[in-house]
């Protein structure tokens, strides 16, 4: 890892994510009734929930509603959650006085190109994989895992060694 990045992430207290392409593979998934249901990858969510472990703070931001993300973060113990938001990039300033943070001390994890004012206010933005081409060209960290598929669990892991906390937060698990 480059130690410009290792420098970045070193910053990092509160990680953003979206839903459609980050947490879930971007598919929108209808039941015959035509109830919404969303896959969500399992290691991803003990990504997020060992890194809640070591202190680390988390927040959705997410273009679309759904109860399935309400879900989803409850299970996770993610309680800022951001739904219907189009216009991500205003929720900068609500969510820098929130963590009570700097823009360099957030990541975000994004896939595309509604997410791009966000993403360029932020001091590490990774895209995933799959991601759009715009969101890869403004990246600090390209996953090598796709949306939905583990990207955020990459992150993650990559984030706890860059700061010597990857010992600390599997100890629970040992």
């Amino acid at each position: 890892m480059r130690d410009n990045i290792k420098d970045k992430l070193r910053k990092i207290k509160v990680i953003l994510l979206d839903v459609d392409g980050v947490l879930t593979d971007g598919g929108i998934y209808y039941t015959n009734e035509g109830v919404e249901i969303k896959k969500f990858n399992i290691k991803d969510g003990s990504g997020v929930k060992m890194a809640i472990g070591v202190g680390y703070k988390f927040a959705i931001v997410t273009g679309r509603v759904s109860n399935i993300v309400l879900k989803r973060a409850n299970e996770l113990g993610i309680d800022n959650i951001y739904q219907g938001v189009r216009e991500k990039h205003i929720l900068i300033d609500e969510i820098k006085k929130q963590f009570n943070v700097d823009e360099e001390e957030i990541a975000f994890i994004a896939d595309d190109i509604i997410d791009l004012k966000l993403f360029k206010r932020v001091g590490v933005r990774v895209a995933v994989a799959d991601a759009h081409k715009i969101i890869k060209r403004y990246a600090h960290i390209i996953t090598t895992a796709s949306g939905g598929n583990g990207a955020v669990r990459e992150f993650i892991d990559m984030l706890l060694r860059a700061n010597g906390l990857w010992e600390k937060a599997i100890e629970q698990y040992l």
